[in-house]
């Protein structure tokens, strides 16, 4: 093997860690700090009648929050590639951030749901627009992904090393990694793609059948453009990510005699589609923007209202 080459691919991730993550997420945590307490914040103040779309996206808010509290200490890792919290919270940490990538994909994935239930059923009789129901469905959502990454936890512990927090796919025995990474990837990822694309078809041909009698196209054009912004951003963000996560696992498997250098390489394009992956928390924001319930509108409002108070009591 030459030496010099496996050197020079392990120096590639050195650089991508050391660099690329730590500037990419710097900027997600600065933007989506900046975006979601916006959100948190406007909900709790300017929202007076809460809807079932908007504990989603609430939750979803919430949930970006919990997840970019774990990039400060991640970005000190990879700046000094050097671990010192221990390993417990090095297991918390990722279980976070995958928690985040989770639940953000069935909160979008139920947002679709509301969306086109809203386009048949527009004065909210269904029992599914329900606030009650949307707040059992956000419970369950954090339950649900709480024990679905519970064997994380056990698959990083197996690896575990006091001065290294290894991510996922590079801890744990790859065998035993990549059966579990998989079951995630379809249980956690293509299933509710499957279902978002499921509910924007089903939008496509409502509006389509529907065109005719249709006066204003403005409030059933606005949840179907709600639906394809969340298609587009599984298809864009998630799914290099979940594709690399499971061919990284792959590559380490001993039996299947993968060169060093190639697995570092495999391991540098999984570098690059993770922070990727995480940029929805940045991005997630947008949806509060595109709801149609006036968010914007109340937000600017009071914020027009905070800043009249503030110039009158300095006169």
């Amino acid at each position: 093997m030459d030496v010099n080459k496996t050197n020079s691919c392990l120096e590639i991730i050195k650089i991508l860690e050391k660099y690329y993550l730590c500037t990419m997420y710097v900027l997600e945590l600065i933007f989506g700090i900046i975006a979601n307490s916006t959100v948190v914040f406007g909900y709790i103040f300017c929202l007076k009648k809460w809807k079932s779309s908007n504990i989603y996206l609430f939750n979803l808010s919430l949930s970006d929050l919990a997840f970019l509290c774990t990039l400060p200490i991640l970005v000190a890792k990879y700046s000094t590639d050097k671990w010192t919290p221990g390993n417990i919270l090095c297991q918390n940490n990722r279980v976070l951030l995958h928690a985040n990538l989770y639940t953000s994909i069935l909160f979008l994935t139920f947002i679709s749901i509301d969306r086109y239930i809203l386009m048949k059923y527009p004065f909210r009789d269904h029992f599914l627009q329900k606030r009650n129901t949307a707040v059992v469905i956000s419970v369950a959502i954090w339950i649900l992904v709480i024990f679905e990454l519970l064997p994380i936890i056990i698959f990083i512990g197996s690896t575990a090393n006091d001065d290294k927090c290894m991510d996922y796919a590079s801890s744990g025995v790859p065998e035993q990694s990549l059966i579990y990474s998989l079951c995630l990837t379809v249980l956690g990822f293509l299933t509710p793609l499957c279902v978002m694309c499921f509910f924007y078809r089903k939008m496509v041909i409502f509006l389509r059948n529907h065109n005719e009698q249709l006066n204003g196209s403005l409030p059933l054009e606005r949840p179907l453009t709600l639906v394809t912004m969340a298609v587009v951003i599984f298809s864009l963000l998630f799914t290099p990510y979940h594709i690399m996560r499971n061919v990284r696992l792959i590559s380490r498997i001993q039996s299947l005699e993968v060169s060093e250098c190639t697995q570092n390489i495999i391991n540098a394009i999984y570098i690059i589609t993770r922070p990727i992956a995480f940029l929805n928390s940045a991005i997630n924001p947008v949806f509060y923007f595109l709801m149609g319930d006036h968010f914007r509108e109340m937000l600017m409002n009071k914020v027009r209202h905070f800043l009249e108070r503030v110039t009158i009591g300095r006169k």
